[in-house]
C-alpha cells in the first residue's frame, strides 16, 4: 500500500529501497517475538507491578485517561487563536483556557496514578514519579475516590 501511495505521489522510499513494495515503516512493522520478550523482561525488572498496562488497567479507564489528555491537548491548541485583541481580553481568555486545560491534565494524572496504585505499583513509587510527598498523594487520591462515591 505504501509503495502504491509513494508511486502516485511521485515520491521514492527511503535511500536504498527505491520503490520496494515490501518496505514498511518501522512503526508499522510487527514486533518480533524476541523484541516482545525483551519488553516483557524489562517490564519484570522495572520497578512497579511487573504487569503490562493493558492487562492491569480496564479499557474504560484507559479510554477516560486518553480522553482527558486529548481534551487538554485540544484546549491548548485552541488557545493559539485567542492571541488577538486587547491585552486584558486576551489574558482573560488565555488564563481561563489554561485553567481549564490544567484541570483536564490534573484529572488525567490522578486517574493514571490511581490505576498505577490499583495495578500494584507501591504508592511510594508513584509519589516519587509525580514528585510529591506520599502523604499528600494519598490524601489527593482518597479525596478523589470520595468524590467519585458521592
Amino acid at each position: 500500500m505504501g509503495s502504491v501511495i509513494r508511486q502516485r505521489r511521485g515520491a521514492s522510499g527511503p535511500p536504498g529501497y527505491a520503490n520496494d513494495p515490501w518496505w514498511v515503516r518501522r512503526e508499522h512493522q510487527p514486533a518480533s517475538m524476541a523484541r516482545q520478550l525483551r519488553v516483557l523482561g524489562k517490564e519484570k525488572k522495572a520497578p512497579g507491578s511487573g504487569t503490562m498496562w493493558r492487562a492491569a488497567v480496564p479499557a474504560e479507564q484507559r479510554r477516560l485517561i486518553t480522553s482527558a489528555i486529548d481534551s487538554a491537548e485540544e484546549q491548548l491548541l485552541q488557545l493559539r487563536g485567542v492571541q488577538t485583541g486587547q491585552t486584558s481580553d486576551v489574558a482573560r481568555r488565555l488564563l481561563r483556557g489554561l485553567g481549564h486545560s490544567a484541570g483536564l491534565i490534573e484529572n488525567a494524572w490522578k486517574r493514571t496514578a490511581v490505576m498505577a496504585v490499583n495495578s500494584g505499583v507501591p504508592l511510594e513509587e508513584v509519589a516519587r514519579w509525580v514528585d510529591m510527598p506520599v502523604k499528600v498523594l494519598r490524601e489527593m487520591l482518597t479525596a478523589g475516590r470520595q468524590e467519585d462515591d458521592s
